[in-house]
């Protein structure tokens, strides 16, 4: 017996969708002009890091204070809890394989096998704790990258207070060994989001540190990074997270937090020029595009799960 529907809450009536904002004009193309911004989950502490998978047409995300990871059923709209406890998981991905990859604030990035197991991909680095993994992606060659920041042990909401043993960084563990490698350090202070380009030639990182707060750019050689430089630099009453790129490389960015006029999704181009937001009347954490064609941006937002139709397609890997 399939529980009942539960059908999506448009916030505008009218169409196109006025919080759907031109910041240029090359946005119009991947906006659709009759799509509205739906809500269509509520009631979260803070919602971080959606994952679609298409095969069973649902949605993963986390609540983290909760210390849950959250299903939304794209069939009836309905929303159930996946895994609880979840070990404060924050970000989410897929593998190649088809397999949930997740960041936890609990000190560790894990995998979830076929069969519900959870396999610990790495929990500490030459002998010490991992701070708090925030947002990973796998690349084509099964490699899996993901940053480690202290906010899941700065305090007790977002995890558990505890001692910091490493710097905050961005690593990369083998696809065929799983050995763990540090590919950034010291450039970006406090790395959060990230997600590579549509080619896999560049790495972005949101930098979250207070004051600095900005996304950086990275070319890929191989299993490193290199030359390094900053795309955007945020204002002071703008806070980016996460993110994911489309197939022409677009960065949709989880954005706010400062004042309510950015709260929502920040599009920019690949030079990092603004091109467009999608206003929300809560901060956005985290997205992911989904549905059957990769066409439907999903945005977890604070305490509410949203989504959007575009006229694009997410780039593989995110």
């Amino acid at each position: 017996m399939y529980p009942t529907a539960v059908p999506p809450k448009v916030l505008n009536e009218r169409v196109p969708d006025p919080a759907v904002k031109v910041l240029d004009r090359s946005f119009e193309k991947y906006r659709v002009l009759l799509a509205s911004v739906e809500k269509l989950s509520e009631g979260y502490s803070w919602a971080e890091g959606p994952v679609y998978f298409a095969d069973a047409r649902c949605l993963y995300f986390s609540d983290i204070p909760n210390n849950r990871i959250m299903r939304w059923d794209e069939e009836t709209g309905a929303t159930s809890v996946y895994r609880k406890p979840s070990n404060y998981a924050n970000g989410n991905t897929r593998d190649r394989q088809g397999r949930l990859v997740t960041a936890e604030h609990g000190r560790r990035v894990t995998r979830t096998e076929y069969d519900g197991r959870i396999t610990v991909l790495i929990d500490r680095f030459e002998g010490k704790r991992l701070s708090s993994p925030n947002d990973v992606v796998v690349k084509s060659d099964d490699s899996i990258w993901f940053t480690d920041m202290t906010a899941g042990i700065d305090g007790n909401w977002n995890g558990e207070t505890g001692e910091q043993e490493l710097p905050q960084r961005v690593y990369r563990i083998d696809g065929k060994s799983g050995r763990a490698t540090v590919v950034s350090e010291g450039l970006v202070k406090r790395p959060n989001g990230l997600a590579f380009s549509p080619d896999e030639q560049r790495l972005y990182v949101i930098e979250s540190q207070p004051g600095e707060r900005a996304i950086y750019v990275f070319d890929v050689d191989g299993d490193k990074l290199k030359n390094g430089r900053m795309l955007v630099k945020c204002t002071k009453e703008e806070t980016p997270d996460g993110f994911r790129v489309d197939v022409d490389g677009n960065l949709w960015c989880g954005w706010g937090m400062g004042t309510a006029e950015f709260d929502g999704v920040r599009v920019f181009d690949p030079q990092g020029q603004p091109i467009g937001h999608i206003a929300l009347p809560e901060r956005c954490a985290n997205v992911c595009f989904g549905g059957p064609k990769r066409n439907r941006l999903f945005m977890a937002a604070s305490h509410s799960l949203y989504a959007l139709f575009v006229n694009t397609q997410g780039a593989k890997g995110g």
